[in-house]
């Protein structure tokens, strides 16, 4: 595999023939919201409710469907809301210049982009830290040690 297939592969952009044993194509997703629910009624983009919009602590999820949905994704994330861009109904093609205009979009804000899952991103503006799941002060001796 060369270094620029490597590389669309990492970004998600293209598919892994590695990656395609581990999809079940028989699994469904729920199809948008469930009623009753405080989400925006837009199923490509999901907001938190009215709570946590007040404190500032919205978190916005976009499934575009072409690179004309784009638009919403900057003004979402000009607005200070963080956003997770789901790029796996898109085109390949449509795909790349979704990720190209985030890139540019955080690059312009001084924010940041990173990849979530294969085509899924995250676009976390300047003033949002993002913390990995892994403990950095884990001291020998943990807690499962049976010595």
């Amino acid at each position: 595999m060369g270094s620029v297939r490597k590389a669309s592969a990492w970004l998600g952009l293209v598919d892994d023939s590695d990656d395609e044993r581990y999809y079940d194509d028989d699994y469904a997703d729920a199809e948008g919201p469930v009623p009753g629910d405080s989400w925006v009624t837009n199923p490509k983009v999901l907001v938190t409710d009215e709570a946590a919009q007040e404190q500032g602590t919205r978190i916005a999820t976009v499934t575009p469907d072409g690179f004309r949905d784009a638009r919403g994704i900057g003004e979402l994330f000009r607005e200070g809301v963080p956003v997770i861009v789901n790029l796996t109904s898109m085109e390949p093609n449509d795909a790349k210049r979704v990720v190209d205009f985030a890139a540019g979009l955080t690059f312009g804000l001084r924010g940041t982009i990173e990849r979530v899952a294969n085509r899924v991103f995250l676009l976390t503006p300047a003033d949002y830290k993002v913390v990995s799941g892994e403990h950095t002060g884990r001291q020998n001796g943990g807690f499962f040690n049976q010595s």
